[in-house]
């Protein structure tokens, strides 16, 4: 239903899959595996959430992260599995101050993400898991050093990044409410330069929006996340402009992806001369615009 809808919006069809969450409960496990072999590709894989971020899903202790990869171990699970990692003992959630936005950024700093990237690929390579370890949005210099680590040594393991942590910077933390707040924040500069080198390298796999179409009201009230299609947008370019070819825009706009997940489905990147209409058509298809300062 939500794909037919999608379709009838923009004219044409498109592709829309979901992750299945995992839980702490062997049942539910047991589950949504048995349901993604059944409905891949559209539920095109598994997610867990090593932190709280947006809804409920945090699974927070290394001993139930653990056990999520012995569980799929133990089912043969051989598809991927895109983790959001931050770890909840490296955060430090008494800095938060929501009068002060910018304090989000220290409160779940970069040691939180790269302590747990660390947790989920030891847990990984020690439960014998069979399947892609996915990093989801990776934004700190350190957590990408480790997936090239990783990656080195033969494991299974690809990650992604957002607009949002390749052009942006804590910086622009602080803008009144909390219009540039989301789970993992944004990062010092040198880590926001590492995320973007690291897109043009191929370190970095694909681009991903983490698009949050959050109203104002949502976003005023403290909620995490940002409408991230005119950052993706915005992104393309400036990747083009610093001599990433068309071949590799290719690979990070769904190429990686489908080869990584086993889909069959064609990957169409804007061109140059679509960019303004494009990036016109993302930008007023929401009331703010996280990347205005950006042209």
């Amino acid at each position: 239903m939500a794909a037919a809808t999608v379709a009838e919006a923009v004219g044409n069809d498109i592709f829309y899959g979901v992750y299945g969450g995992v839980t702490a409960d062997t049942d539910q496990i047991d589950n949504i595996v048995s349901i993604h072999a059944e409905l891949f590709p559209t539920v095109v894989g598994l997610k867990m959430f090593a932190g709280h971020s947006t809804g409920n899903m945090g699974l927070t202790t290394i001993e139930l992260q653990e056990s999520i990869y012995k569980s799929l171990a133990r089912l043969g699970f051989a598809g991927v599995l895109a983790v959001h990692c931050e770890k909840e003992s490296e955060m430090l959630p008494d800095l938060w101050d929501p009068s002060r936005p910018e304090s989000h950024t220290l409160a779940r700093g970069p040691k939180a993400e790269i302590a747990s990237v660390a947790d989920q690929i030891a847990f990984a390579m020690e439960s014998g898991f069979a399947g892609t370890l996915h990093i989801a949005h990776i934004s700190t210099a350190g957590a990408i050093a480790l997936v090239r680590a990783a990656r080195a040594d033969g494991m299974r393991i690809t990650c992604g990044a957002t607009a949002h942590h390749a052009l942006l910077d804590d910086s622009v933390a602080g803008t009144p409410g909390h219009l540039c707040k989301m789970n993992p924040p944004l990062r010092p500069a040198s880590d926001r330069d590492a995320v973007f080198a690291a897109l043009c390298d191929g370190s970095i796999d694909w681009i991903e929006s983490d698009h949050a179409p959050h109203t104002l009201a949502d976003k005023h009230a403290g909620a995490s996340g940002i409408p991230g299609f005119a950052g993706t947008v915005l992104l393309i370019e400036r990747l083009r402009s610093y001599g990433v070819s068309d071949r590799h825009l290719g690979q990070l706009c769904g190429l990686r992806a489908c080869q990584v997940f086993g889909f069959d489905l064609p990957v169409r990147v804007p061109t140059t001369e679509e960019h303004a209409v494009v990036l016109e058509d993302a930008r007023n298809a929401y009331p703010w615009d996280p990347f205005a300062s950006i042209n």
